[in-house]
């Protein structure tokens, strides 16, 4: 199984499952191993890769255990302390995993509740566990710019000169990124005065706060709305679309034959489905002109190529039934499915996307 379906399988059954979980031993069997296994690539069930009730001694701390211990080559590198899916994540519930990081060889530390995942290591000062995360992985919200850094944690990747050497960075970047996250969605009064001092020169007192408060936030709104919207524009150049009937095929992973087929009956080509052709269109123009992006409907699905050549599909559109799905390619040309709820999760798959386009750039 590819590393980003494997995450986007795990996030969707965290989404499906997380109300009916109550216990934390329910959460590490429905989330957290099969995290570890599939994700991160241990096998749960050899004592050899995966130590359950890791127990170490700890000063005067004696037969203390830590839920899950993960080996390389016979040593032991990473840490994982568990809470229940929905309980916050903190390092002073999370005292063990603290101790036990200072007493063992391990170099990372990950304190996750199955949905949330903190990666920690020593950053700081050697031996001793950072305070804040220099990796977080929200299953429920993935920031694809993490995944590589977390690829290289699995067990057939593991490479931990590499992200040592990265961790500073991942570190403080992520915590600007989460930091300038909420400042975006509920300003500060640091955040607040900032902006408005642009604008206004008297004194902030209480009042001025208030009023400026949600003018800010709208603001802010109204600038990523914006953003959004040129980037999209620049993709999509014109407005018309080209939207042109493709063979139906048994099955739906085969190459679609290449001669031109001919206009099918009863084919609908609805507003949301050129939305989402628009957001792929959006995704790939970071690597190829979008112009050359284009859109062929059928009954099963709306096909998305590259130079409007059914030799070169760039993804598919499963929007007819009730559960709508996006089909990503592989270097073998197999699509797979992933599901969607909204248009906004096609952008999970960008980093597929792109790179399904390059491999058609690098076959021209």
């Amino acid at each position: 199984m590819e590393f980003n379906e494997a995450v986007s399988q795990i996030a969707a059954k965290v989404r499906d499952l997380k109300d009916v979980i109550q216990t934390e031993e329910a959460t590490k069997n429905a989330f957290i191993m099969p995290f570890i296994g599939q994700v991160l690539g241990y096998d749960v069930f050899n004592p050899n890769e995966v130590i359950p009730e890791f127990t170490a001694d700890v000063g005067v701390k004696k037969g203390e255990k830590i839920d899950y211990a993960l080996v390389q080559d016979g040593q032991v590198q990473i840490l994982i302390e568990c809470k229940k899916v929905g309980q916050p994540l903190s390092l002073e519930n999370a005292s063990q995993l603290y101790r036990y990081f200072a007493c063992t060889k391990a170099r990372i530390g990950v304190l996750t509740n199955g949905q949330v995942w903190n990666f920690y290591m020593d950053i700081d000062e050697p031996n001793k566990m950072d305070s804040k995360p220099f990796l977080v992985l929200d299953l429920l919200d993935v920031d694809e710019t993490v995944l590589p850094a977390l690829q290289k944690l699995t067990k057939p990747a593991f490479d931990l000169d590499s992200i040592a050497s990265s961790a500073e960075e991942l570190k403080y970047v992520g915590a600007l990124k989460r930091a300038v996250a909420s400042e975006f969605t509920e300003p500060s009064d640091e955040f607040v005065k900032l902006l408005a001092g642009h604008v206004y020169d008297g004194a902030f007192y209480a009042s001025v706060m208030d009023k400026f408060r949600p003018l800010v936030a709208k603001a802010l709104k109204q600038f990523l709305s914006d953003q959004v919207n040129d980037r999209l524009k620049t993709a999509l150049g014109a407005d018309d679309i080209k939207v042109a009937p493709v063979a139906e095929v048994e099955d739906e992973t085969d190459d679609v034959p290449e001669d031109e087929p001919e206009k099918e009956d009863g084919v609908v080509t609805t507003e949301e489905e050129i939305a989402a052709y628009r957001i792929v269109k959006a995704i790939a123009c970071s690597d190829v002109d979008p112009a050359r992006i284009t859109m062929r409907d059928a009954k099963k699905y709306c096909a998305i190529f590259l130079d409007d050549n059914n030799r070169k599909p760039v993804a598919r559109l499963f929007f007819n039934g009730r559960q709508k799905y996006v089909g990503l390619f592989d270097e073998h040309k197999n699509c797979t499915r992933q599901p969607i709820d909204n248009l906004n999760e096609i952008y999970r798959y960008g980093d597929q996307i792109r790179e399904e386009v390059r491999r058609l750039l690098e076959n021209e």
